[in-house]
């Protein structure tokens, strides 16, 4: 059974909706990341987009729900308990992020070929909206919260088909 499409998920019809108009618009990468946002600091559903049991997360590491997934974007929701991080990356397409729980920690970072430089850092808390585009959007991602976080994700490509948001992992020294 796919609990994504069999789940009643409050508030994902309306993200739907209207991220499917904005992406009919076909908007450059960073105009589509700023309009998705836009629309999601008005329509940032609540945690009963999830289930009690993915909001829970897992001890091995954060966890991606993939709520709708078509051609022109995807709508995830990660779930992240505390002291979980990503590894530095970036990403396949532009990305647009909110709040729901808990307290991301983001560090970005320019590749500069042999070494990144750390660029800057936020702690995006709920209820805010962020959005970005490639190139330039290479970040580490950790709650540092002592709460479960929960953040929905709406990101500019298929992420079901692809597999993840993820183009590309950084490991190359931080200086």
């Amino acid at each position: 059974m796919n609990l994504a499409t069999t789940t009643v998920r409050p508030g994902l019809d309306v993200l739907v909706h209207g991220v499917s108009s904005i992406a009919a618009r076909r908007l450059g990468r960073r105009e589509s990341a700023l309009a998705v946002a836009a629309f999601l600091r008005e329509h940032l559903p609540a945690l009963d987009i999830l289930t009690p049991q993915e909001r829970a997360g897992s001890p091995d590491g954060y966890v991606s729900h993939v709520l709708h997934a078509e051609e022109d974007f995807s709508i995830v929701a990660v779930v992240w308990r505390p002291g979980q991080d990503t590894v530095i990356h970036d990403h396949v397409s532009w990305c647009t992020f909110g709040i729901l729980s808990g307290i991301e920690h983001e560090t970005l970072y320019r590749d500069k070929g042999d070494h990144l430089v750390e660029i800057g850092r936020a702690d995006n808390r709920p209820g805010e909206v962020s959005g970005f585009a490639p190139p330039g959007d290479i970040h580490k991602v950790r709650n540092t919260s002592d709460e479960v976080g929960v953040s929905l994700h709406v990101y500019g490509a298929n992420v079901a088909t692809l597999g993840s948001s993820v183009r590309r992992v950084y490991d190359l020294p931080v200086r």
